[in-house]
């Protein structure tokens, strides 16, 4: 058994492609339309056959309340490793994202930094 797709929850579909591609560096893999939605997904630049992230629209109330849950209590809904935090966090701060958590050590050699995704989520880098 393996992990081939995982999602997070967005408040808007374009908006989230725009973020997930254009600022974060992913790669657009699916977009199917769906009804009045898309199955949408990006992927690693380094591994188009790796797993999926699928930007899933919050329009479900459960889905709302979650998102909004974890953001409110400062819980990222989803992590990415990066080869050097530092680096990844002035690149991303230079073109205006917002972090919640500047670059940090914790759990030993392991760097973090958490970053808004524009789209309701915190998401968290790592460097192990």
């Amino acid at each position: 058994m393996k992990i081939i797709l995982t999602s997070v929850f967005v408040d808007d579909q374009d908006k989230a492609l725009h973020f997930y591609t254009e600022v974060l560096g992913f790669v657009k893999k699916q977009d199917v339309t769906a009804g009045e939605y898309r199955w949408l997904t990006v992927v690693s630049p380094d591994q188009p056959e790796g797993i999926e992230l699928l930007l899933e629209p919050n329009d479900n109330p459960a889905a709302k309340t979650y998102q909004e849950a974890i953001f409110g209590q400062s819980i990222p809904a989803t992590m990415f490793e990066v080869e050097d935090v530092l680096k990844e966090y002035q690149r991303l701060k230079a073109v205006g994202v917002v972090f919640t958590v500047e670059p940090t050590q914790v759990m030993g050699p392991v760097m973090r930094a958490v970053f808004k995704d524009t789209c309701g989520n915190l998401i968290q880098i790592v460097q192990k």
